[in-house]
C-alpha cells in the first residue's frame, strides 16, 4: 500500500512573494500550514502556485501533490503521495 500524507493548508493569494509561513492552529483547533502565493485566485492560478511551491519545498514532483478538498476556499486539504505524515512535517518544519 502506498503512503499518502494529508495536510491542511491556509492559503493567502495575492501576496508579495511565494512563501511558506509555518504552522498555525485554525479556529477549529486543527494544525494548518500557512502559505502565501503571488498568484491571484483566478482560474485556479493560486491553487497551481500552491501545488508548485509545496512540491518544491518537499522535494517531490508536482504530480504527487494534489488539492483534495477546498479548491475554492482559503483552507484546503492537500494530499502528497509517497510521503508519510511525519516525513511531510519533518520536511516542512524549519523552512
Amino acid at each position: 500500500m502506498s503512503k499518502q500524507a494529508r495536510i491542511a493548508v491556509r492559503l493567502t493569494p495575492g501576496a508579495s512573494a511565494d512563501r511558506i509561513d509555518g504552522w498555525d492552529v485554525d479556529a477549529e483547533g486543527r494544525t494548518v500550514l500557512k502559505v502565501r502565493v503571488r498568484a491571484r485566485p483566478v482560474e485556479g492560478e493560486a491553487n497551481e502556485a500552491l501545488v508548485k511551491l509545496l512540491a518544491k519545498a518537499l522535494g517531490v514532483p508536482k504530480s504527487v501533490v494534489a488539492i483534495q478538498r477546498g479548491g475554492q476556499s482559503r483552507t484546503k486539504m492537500v494530499g502528497v503521495d509517497g510521503l508519510s505524515e511525519p516525513e511531510l512535517k519533518a520536511r516542512l518544519t524549519g523552512l
